[in-house]
């Protein structure tokens, strides 16, 4: 393993580790979701100027109006994402959340179908039918932990609707493939504090130790994450790149597990691993057929 790739490795690693600490953070915070995700933009917003700045993005002509208003709907997407997702964690719980949002690998593949006219094969519906069954296992399961039905199956539709928006936005983002990924991010948060400003009660400020849930959360989880996250991708495979992503779920699942001790059962956990085998299965290109090898003979 060269250098490049190890030093992406790890930065891959320690974005995804960060990203599984997410849903703790926002529970512990205990303030409203929009409160929430409008602080982490605020505060990812500001990390995120100084970052680009630093690295010389901020110059004229980078952007066009064309690919500034694509990533300015990206952050309507990205935005949204992130308060439908956070809104399942209290529902279904981070667990099943997170595992439910990690269907997005096969939404992006059926946009990009409908709208770049990528080609839907065989062996990608095959890991969507393996994906789709284990979403129905992880819903059958619903009520196992003490939650209402009710709030379980809202809780499975706003995680589905946080990985359509995030789906979105990644195929907006395919659009922009001249633009610095870091200017980006900082345009989607920016987003983010205009479209939720007017519904946040600027009037009663966090108190005590939520400031420092907020700014962990837009420091390190929206500014440093995405510099890691970047830094990750510019340097690995897609490959290793996806290989290394799920990392994420899992760890969000421990975390849960640790933080407020929800256990899945056996059917929820054969339901999780069915969706990450799949997307894995997905991204690494594995087919369903065995080829037979051929025999040499001595």
């Amino acid at each position: 393993m060269n250098n490049s790739i190890h030093r992406g490795s790890l930065e891959m690693v320690a974005a995804m580790l960060i990203s599984g600490t997410i849903g703790w953070l926002v529970m512990l915070s205990g303030l409203p979701v929009l409160d929430v995700v409008f602080w982490r933009c605020l505060i990812g917003a500001a990390t995120l100027l100084v970052i680009c700045a630093l690295m010389g993005f901020l110059r004229p002509g980078i952007l066009t109006r064309t690919t500034f208003l694509l990533a300015v709907l990206s952050g309507v997407a990205i935005v949204g994402n992130w308060v439908l997702l956070f809104a399942s964690y209290s529902r279904a719980s981070i667990s099943i959340g997170t595992a439910i949002y990690n269907v997005q690998p096969f939404i992006l593949v059926g946009l990009a179908a409908l709208f770049l006219g990528e080609q839907l094969t065989a062996r990608k519906l095959g890991w969507l039918l393996v994906s789709f069954v284990g979403m129905l296992a992880i819903v059958s399961a619903h009520g196992g932990q003490g939650e209402s039905g009710g709030d379980y199956l809202l809780g499975i539709a706003l995680a589905l609707g946080a990985a359509l928006l995030y789906a979105i936005a990644a195929l907006i983002i395919k659009w922009l493939g001249g633009v610095p990924p870091h200017l980006i991010a900082l345009i989607q948060v920016s987003t983010g504090v205009l479209l939720l400003a007017p519904w946040v009660n600027l009037s009663s400020l966090p108190q005590g130790g939520t400031w420092s849930i907020l700014l962990t959360l837009g420091v390190v989880h929206t500014g440093v994450m995405y510099v890691l996250l970047y830094g990750a991708i510019q340097k690995l495979p897609t490959a290793l790149t996806g290989a290394l992503s799920f990392i994420y779920p899992i760890a969000a699942i421990f975390v849960d597990w640790f933080a407020f001790g929800h256990h899945l059962d056996l059917l929820q956990w054969a339901g999780v691993a069915a969706i990450l085998v799949a997307a894995l299965g997905m991204q690494q290109g594995w087919g369903f057929s065995l080829r037979r090898t051929e025999q040499t003979q001595m």
